[in-house]
């Protein structure tokens, strides 16, 4: 498994070794031992699976409260995804800072999403379907969420007008948001 490193630290996007014939292919998408040996110790707990039926579906900004705060795992079984990444730990040098990659059921990647950062996603293709592992359990109390479109964190979003929830179209902006991330050095 190939690691490569994102402006944001601790995001992370992982390429699996692919071996593929003319019947298809084979990987191993996950493997605690191989994580472990690119220093990535996480206990996953929960499988979470989404379709999204049509293009320009957005799902995000999403987090949990630091109580309960998951790091997220994330790939794509079908289709293709624009995945945001926002760095919302107060005081880190990255503050409200984004990424922004595609995953694809194509490019087998995988993204790491740390504790401490908001995550979404934009359908590219119909009948797009995620899997992600999280390492804690949902938890709907501590559920939060950023706007989608905060001007402040100026997202280029692949959609100009995403099919929404009512829960993700009402989210608050990045300033007036409940986070409880605090930045420390080092981790």
């Amino acid at each position: 498994m190939k690691l490569i490193r994102t402006k944001l630290p601790g995001v992370l996007l992982l390429e699996p070794v692919v071996h593929g014939d003319h019947r298809g292919f084979f990987m191993e998408s996950y493997t605690r031992g191989k994580l472990e040996e690119l220093g990535l110790t996480y206990d996953f707990v929960q499988d979470n699976q989404s379709l999204s039926v049509q293009p320009g579906v957005l799902r995000g900004l999403h987090y949990q409260l630091s109580a309960k705060a998951q790091t997220k795992l994330v790939r794509v079984l079908s289709g293709a995804v624009y995945d945001v990444v926002v760095d919302i730990r107060q005081g880190s040098p990255t503050f409200g800072e984004w990424i922004g990659v595609e995953l694809s059921e194509d490019n087998k990647r995988q993204i790491i999403v740390p504790k401490g950062f908001a995550h979404g996603v934009c359908t590219l293709s119909p009948n797009t379907q995620l899997l992600y592992k999280v390492d804690e359990y949902y938890s709907p109390e501590h559920d939060r969420g950023i706007l989608w479109n905060d001007p402040q964190l100026r997202i280029d979003w692949p959609v100009a007008e995403p099919v929404l929830s009512a829960k993700d179209a009402g989210q608050p902006p990045l300033k007036d948001a409940e986070i409880d991330f605090v930045y420390r050095e080092g981790l």
